[in-house]
């Protein structure tokens, strides 16, 4: 009922220009809602396929890890099951210049502005990106396997990542519970640096608490992995802009420009192999890549070292911790940035650093 309002309010709003679009948001997100089963009920079916039975008890019990040693939202959330007829729940649509990185921006009413087009309907998706494409523009069209909804409603376990390893599929369903637990609006970074960060250090306690070195092990990988592409992807996007802003004629550019990822290509093909990865980023690098590409992967999660650092001075007492974010998240942007810059250089700090906020070397909850 709240999306429904919500949608007819931004309806009210924009006249007639992107009814359409809205009303497909409305009615794709709505289809996967109402596909919900009851995890319990499916598993008292003794027809129940036994590989999709083990992971919904896996969820089950990452769940309750969630809860109880995380403090994570105690709702509904990942209490049901959707099975999509698809590998991926939602295509979003990004678009940039030839000659920038910087990412083309949606205005709605109401929720802001967004660098990226949410897409249910292929054919709808498709038709939009070519009309990017005559007006000179670069696409690209990623699949997004989860998407969290703030808590309006019970976002279920999805098809798209129920099989995914063991330690993705808990960190997944602990960073979109740390969204429903603490957003700020308008910071991005903030949120995902957040949920980035509770991410990495529950995983890593759930896995310790099941003593499970193997899988701890291919957790440590796939992060010094991911960390080292991520560095690629933010050094290309800084190359190519130095190239565009160079006094370079067109052609050159464009040369270089294909230099520039055709390198970057080789290099993500040597970080794979050093960290023994036979997914993660391949098939991205495979593909053609772009500005809107590249500008789609941006270093949103860039304060997360400071969020670690406070998780391990409030003793991995995630209550306190969290009543701290919360306090923190109140400041106005500029002290809380400031906040974050001296967090993430150390986890011994003065009270002044971070105003109205109780600090020593190990934080005082309350």
């Amino acid at each position: 009922m709240r999306i429904i309002i919500s949608i007819a309010l931004l309806l009210l709003l924009s006249g007639c220009a992107d009814i359409g679009y809205y009303w497909h948001s409305a009615r794709g997100h709505l289809a996967v809602m109402n596909q919900r089963v009851d995890i319990d009920t499916l598993l008292a079916d003794d027809s129940l396929e036994a590989d999709l039975r083990e992971r919904l008890v896996l969820v089950q019990e990452i769940r309750r890890f969630s809860i109880e040693r995380l403090e994570l939202p105690a709702n509904d959330s990942y209490g049901s099951y959707v099975e999509l007829d698809r590998p991926y729940v939602v295509q979003n649509l990004f678009a940039a210049p030839e000659f920038s990185t910087r990412l083309y921006e949606w205005c709605y009413p109401i929720i802001g502005c967004a660098s990226y087009r949410g897409y249910y309907d292929e054919q709808r998706l498709f038709a939009y990106a070519e009309d990017l494409k005559s007006e000179g523009l670069e696409v690209h069209i990623g699949r997004v396997s989860a998407y969290s909804t703030l808590g309006w409603f019970d976002d279920p376990v999805l098809s798209s990542f129920v099989n995914w390893p063991d330690y993705r599929l808990a960190g997944l369903l602990f960073h979109e519970l740390t969204h429903q637990q603490i957003y700020i609006d308008d910071d991005t970074t903030f949120n995902e640096s957040l949920a980035t960060a509770v991410q990495q250090v529950g995983t890593e306690l759930w896995l310790k608490s099941q003593n499970r070195s193997e899988e701890l092990a291919k957790l440590t990988r796939w992060l010094s992995y991911r960390g080292e592409v991520l560095g690629l992807i933010e050094s290309v996007r800084k190359e190519l802009t130095n190239i565009y802003s160079s006094d370079l004629v067109e052609a050159e550019k464009r040369q270089r420009k294909m230099q520039v990822f055709a390198r970057a290509k080789d290099a993500h093909v040597s970080i794979a192999s050093t960290h023994q990865v036979s997914g993660g980023f391949t098939r991205w690098f495979a593909d053609d890549l772009n500005n809107a590409k590249i500008g789609s992967v941006a270093a949103y999660n860039s304060e997360a070292p400071a969020f670690i650092n406070m998780i391990e001075a409030h003793g991995f007492d995630f209550a306190a911790f969290f009543r701290y974010v919360d306090k923190l998240g109140a400041l106005d942007k500029s002290a809380r940035d400031d906040c974050l810059a001296a967090w993430k250089q150390q986890g011994d700090l003065p009270a002044q650093v971070c105003p109205g906020l109780r600090l020593a070397n190990a934080i005082v909850s309350g």
